[in-house]
């Protein structure tokens, strides 16, 4: 045995690559995922997170906005809509037809096979919705059934409370934070970083199509069943 023989190494893996995303459609039952599109989805998302106070909070600690009119907001729009690394797709009520959010598949690495949503911006009228989780669902299934990833990650400024809840109650297991990671609009930002790997996703599919089957929710579309209570916990 060679000293170099002898050191711990990973384990072997299979090593082909992953299927990069595509502007496809995702439909589900309260939400569909389809391409960003600035002429179809420019005004419903400006009326929904600027303006006012409360809808420009969404805002907080993503990298660009609020915006002034709906000009530039358009603009930013149609450059979101043609980057292919961030890939946005645009979040669709399927009661109201009406765009309330929008998402994005990024740091797409199919060598690695690792990918992660990121770019979330959900309007208040999106927020703590049955769709908002329908729609993590969607990509998360896309990215580890259709396109074999391995790796799925969520990364979020550290101090966004709000976002690391969601994160632990999406299935995705916290890693750590690494510190002055960024400089977003002039302020330092940590970065909590958690991942999802494709050996944690059956038992996490199954507990997200749990909670979303129709029997979960009564007449008023309220929820039975909380996902957090269906979830596996980090490391199982």
């Amino acid at each position: 045995m060679t000293p170099q023989s002898a050191l711990p190494i990973g384990p072997l893996v299979d090593a082909h690559a992953a299927k990069r995303p595509e502007r496809i459609t995702l439909k589900g039952r309260w939400a569909t995922l389809a391409p960003l599109d600035a002429h179809k989805h420019a005004i419903s998302l400006y009326d929904g997170s600027n303006g006012e106070p409360e809808r420009e909070r969404v805002w907080t600690y993503l990298f660009d906005g609020p915006y002034a009119n709906l000009q530039e907001f358009r603009a930013s729009l149609e450059l979101k809509a043609r980057s292919e690394d961030p890939l946005f797709f645009a979040v669709i009520d399927n009661a109201s037809g009406r765009a309330v959010g929008y998402q994005t598949l990024m740091r797409v690495d199919p060598a690695n096979r690792v990918i992660e949503v990121g770019n979330i911006l959900y309007t208040p009228a999106m927020q703590r919705t049955a769709g908002a989780t329908e729609a993590q669902y969607l990509f998360a299934r896309y990215v580890f059934d259709d396109l074999g990833y391995r790796r799925y990650e969520w990364k979020c400024n550290n101090l966004n409370a709000p976002s690391k809840r969601a994160a632990g109650r999406f299935g995705f297991a916290f890693e750590g934070v690494f510190r002055q990671h960024m400089i977003v609009k002039g302020r330092n930002r940590d970065t909590a970083w958690f991942a999802m790997l494709d050996s944690d996703w059956p038992a996490r599919k199954a507990a997200f199509e749990r909670w979303l089957s129709p029997d979960n929710f009564d007449g008023q579309g309220r929820q039975k069943i909380a996902l957090s209570d269906l979830m596996p916990k980090a490391g199982s």
